[in-house]
């Protein structure tokens, strides 16, 4: 499960994230929709333990990302796409991911399912 609690993000004067709280339940894929500029790559980016909160937590399944043995295998992210290889498809770019992380081909069939 995702926890967010209260979580903001100030760049000097720039706030790019406002007081945002929500629950992702365990096994459920989520999207964050909104123009650019409305904090969804932030609010992904402290979840995962690349951006600091200025206030509030980020927790994935009840632990902050970076205190996780293995993170892959608590969530994972799509931050830019661009950072997919074009030659490859959503499948078997999971499957790549899959292979390098120890996680087993049916894990990527269930969540394509």
């Amino acid at each position: 499960m995702i926890e967010v609690e209260n979580l903001s993000k100030r760049y000097g004067a720039k706030l790019a994230v406002d007081d945002v709280s929500f629950t992702v339940k365990p096994g459920v894929v989520t999207g964050f929709l909104g123009p650019n500029g409305a904090g969804k790559s932030t609010t992904m980016r402290m979840i995962v333990g690349l951006d600091r909160p200025t206030t509030g937590a980020a927790t994935v399944n009840g632990k902050r990302y970076a205190e996780h043995r293995d993170p892959l295998h608590q969530v994972g992210s799509l931050l830019e796409a661009k950072a997919v290889h074009t030659g490859r498809s959503a499948y078997n770019h999971l499957l790549a991911l899959a292979a390098t992380h120890s996680i087993p081909k049916s894990r990527v069939h269930e969540v394509i399912e």
